[in-house]
């Protein structure tokens, strides 16, 4: 385990390596009402939708977010990261560093950014075929993108 947590990591294996025995890791879908959340199992092999927050303040957020990282025992976060679909950056790419780099100073702990090109729609499109409501879909989705996020980068580990 390494001595102090860096705020970004390049890969999961560096993320893995700054967890204590038995931490898990949060997969985080932060838009800009709300933040669908997942969480993986000790083994880091299987990521399950645990829920979605309603943005409010920072402050608000991250006391939310407190209460999940020791319910949970969450060492670190992987949080979706919106690339344009040509592969740059846009003003969203900012604003979820700035969010993951306030969770650190908040939290101290780390984080990945994973590229999420495409969870929504694939969650999206999945929930449809499973022909679940419009309303039960809007319910879902943030939650399940957080799952689809985290599990991306569990499986690139393997």
């Amino acid at each position: 385990m390494t001595s102090a947590k860096q705020p970004f990591c390049a890969h999961i294996g560096e993320l893995l390596s700054q967890l204590a025995p038995n931490q898990r890791l949060a997969g985080l879908d932060v838009g800009e009402k709300t933040i669908g959340i997942a969480v993986s199992d000790v083994m880091h092999s299987i990521a399950t939708p645990l829920e979605t927050i309603r943005r409010r303040k920072f402050s608000q957020d991250v006391e939310e977010l407190k209460k999940i990282v020791a319910s949970r025992n969450i060492g670190g976060f992987v949080i979706g990261y919106p690339i344009n679909m040509n592969g740059t950056e846009g003003p969203r790419c900012q604003s979820i560093r700035q969010f993951a780099r306030n969770c650190h100073q908040a939290l101290a702990i780390p984080s990945l950014l994973w590229d999420e090109r495409m969870s929504s729609s694939v969650v999206e499109r999945m929930m449809v075929e499973a022909d679940l409501s419009r309303a039960r879909r809007a319910e879902l989705v943030d939650k399940l993108a957080a799952s689809y996020i985290l599990q991306g980068a569990l499986d690139s580990k393997r």
